[in-house]
C-alpha cells in the first residue's frame, strides 16, 4: 500500500475534523486474536476514515486501535500492552503509548498516554469509545461485545 505524504496541517487538520461512522449497524467487538474495523466520514462528507481495532490471540491485555485518513494515512495509534517503543530520535515510550501523525515520519513517533483521556484501559469498550472520542469521533457507533470481548 502507497502512503500518501501529508503536511502537519493537513495531517492536523483530518484528525481535528468532526467523523461519524458511515453505517448505522452495531460493531461486533473483536474477540481474542481478532479484528474490526469500520469506515467514518467527516461531518461535511468530504474525507473518509477507517477505525480498526485488533485483539492479541496469546497476551489477552496487548490492543491496538488505528484511524487511518483518507483511508491509507495513518492519523493515530494505540497500542496497550506490547513492547515499548523507540522513537526515530531514541527516545522510548512504555508498554501504553500512542502514536500521532507527524510529518515526515508518519506515526513512526510515540508518546505516553496523555492524562485524563483514558478512563479505564482494561475495559475495551470503555477505551475504543476514549479513542474515538480522542480522534473527534462525535457520533459513535453501537457496539456489541460477545462472550469472550472484554
Amino acid at each position: 500500500m502507497t502512503e500518501l505524504i501529508l503536511t502537519q496541517e493537513e495531517g492536523d487538520e483530518l484528525f481535528a475534523m468532526a467523523k461519524v461512522a458511515v453505517a448505522s449497524d452495531p460493531v461486533d467487538l473483536p474477540d481474542f486474536g481478532g479484528r474490526a474495523e469500520f469506515a467514518l466520514v467527516s461531518k461535511d462528507r468530504r474525507e473518509e476514515f477507517v477505525i480498526n481495532f485488533t485483539r492479541n490471540h496469546i497476551k489477552l491485555s496487548k490492543r491496538s486501535h488505528h484511524m487511518r485518513g483518507r483511508k491509507v494515512v495513518g492519523l493515530c495509534r494505540l497500542c496497550l500492552d506490547g513492547s515499548p517503543h523507540r522513537n526515530p530520535d531514541g527516545e522510548e515510550v512504555g508498554t501504553r503509548h500512542i502514536h500521532v501523525y507527524r510529518e515526515g515520519f508518519g506515526l513512526k513517533f510515540a508518546v505516553d498516554l496523555p492524562d485524563g483521556v483514558f478512563r479505564d484501559l482494561d475495559d475495551g469498550l470503555t477505551t475504543i469509545e476514549d479513542f474515538m472520542r480522542y480522534c473527534n469521533v462525535v457520533e459513535l457507533p453501537n457496539f456489541r461485545r460477545s462472550l469472550f470481548t472484554t
